[in-house]
């Protein structure tokens, strides 16, 4: 991996933790009794993009782009803007709090909404990218956002 990569996923990172940043404080009024930013907003949002960028950029797809390009989205953007950590925290704090039948929603919805979402990204981008491989990630870095 090169320095210029290195950079290319810093800079996407950066800007997709401003943008989860953002997301955050604007959804923060309707996200007090359950998370609905981190679900809706953020994770499931998230998850469409990364495979809908994913699958339609594909090195012999229709809108091919650059290995570089494809770790800035796919690794540092859509990293740095879904938060399984901070799901994972605000659904601690649900159970701490005694809220077990809300932890159990938000996992349940986090799950079948950023899967679906994902699925949905894909299917999209495969429509768009007729008769190509049925893949998202060239490289195990992408894998790994």
């Amino acid at each position: 991996m090169s320095f210029y990569t290195c950079l290319i996923v810093m800079l996407g990172g950066a800007l997709g933790t401003l943008a989860r940043h953002t997301v955050s404080v604007l959804t923060a009024p309707y996200s007090r009794a359950i998370p609905w930013g981190t679900i809706l907003a953020i994770n499931t949002v998230g998850s469409f993009i990364i495979a809908f960028f994913g699958t339609l950029t594909l090195a012999d797809g229709r809108f091919a782009a650059s290995e570089n390009m494809r770790l800035f989205v796919m690794v540092g953007l859509c990293g740095g803007y879904t938060t399984f950590s901070s799901f994972s925290l605000q659904t601690l704090e649900l159970m701490r709090g005694g809220a077990w039948g809300r932890a159990m929603l938000t996992v349940a919805l986090s799950v079948i909404l950023c899967v679906g979402a994902a699925s949905v990204g894909h299917l999209v981008a495969s429509y768009l990218n007729p008769n190509q491989p049925v893949q998202v990630a060239q490289l195990d870095a992408e894998e790994e956002a």
